[in-house]
């Protein structure tokens, strides 16, 4: 087994967000480029994921100027996401561009999500983004997406910006076919939880 599932659940719901930490740059409506990953071959496939648990947003991005999102597998909700199925190397690059690193290649994350993840999840560091967590499989790969350590419970909560809601809204419309009303109330929820 060489590939895995990144299942994505905030901004990466929208493929040409994503294609900025595969092959390089800056997405619409953010303030920053991306290196790109080491193999920039597109992900072989895309499908739509629904995850039990809960997306909350918390923090202050400086790419999107407002909170991000976050998922909690442990309280009780529906996410919406969709799943990359992407070599084990470019998960290891996506996540060290979310946790504001370079990639490399002896980052051990990728040989890491090959295997079961111990209890179901990792801690890769403390901040937002470094905990990979283990979300099932399909189809033989593991379907792994990474999230904070904080709880939806414990994260202090805070609004996303516009251009962050929009690029959500875009990935559910690709990857649900959801009409731009049906992704605004989803989106619209989220942000209602306390």
């Amino acid at each position: 087994m060489t590939h895995v599932w990144y299942v994505a659940y905030g901004s990466n719901l929208s493929l040409d967000r994503l294609t900025c930490y595969v092959e390089g740059g800056c997405p619409p409506g953010g303030t920053r480029a991306h290196p790109g990953a080491r193999d920039r071959t597109p992900p072989l496939r895309s499908i739509p994921v629904d995850l039990p648990g809960t997306t909350y947003f918390a923090g202050r991005s400086a790419q999107w100027g407002g909170a991000v999102a976050f998922y909690d597998h442990a309280t009780p909700g529906r996410t919406a996401a969709r799943g990359y199925l992407v070599s084990a190397g470019q998960f290891a690059d996506i996540a060290a561009q979310e946790m504001h690193r370079d990639p490399r290649a002896d980052d051990p994350l990728e040989q890491l999500v090959l295997a079961p993840l111990p209890d179901g999840r990792h801690e890769v560091g403390p901040g937002g983004y470094e905990t990979v967590v283990d979300v099932g499989r399909h189809d033989g790969a593991p379907m792994l997406t990474f999230t904070a350590p904080h709880t939806a419970a414990t994260a202090e909560r805070s609004r996303p910006s516009a251009a962050y809601l929009a690029t959500m809204a875009r990935g559910l419309g690709e990857a649900h076919g959801w009409e731009e009303p049906v992704a605004h109330d989803y989106l619209a929820g989220l942000q209602n939880l306390a």
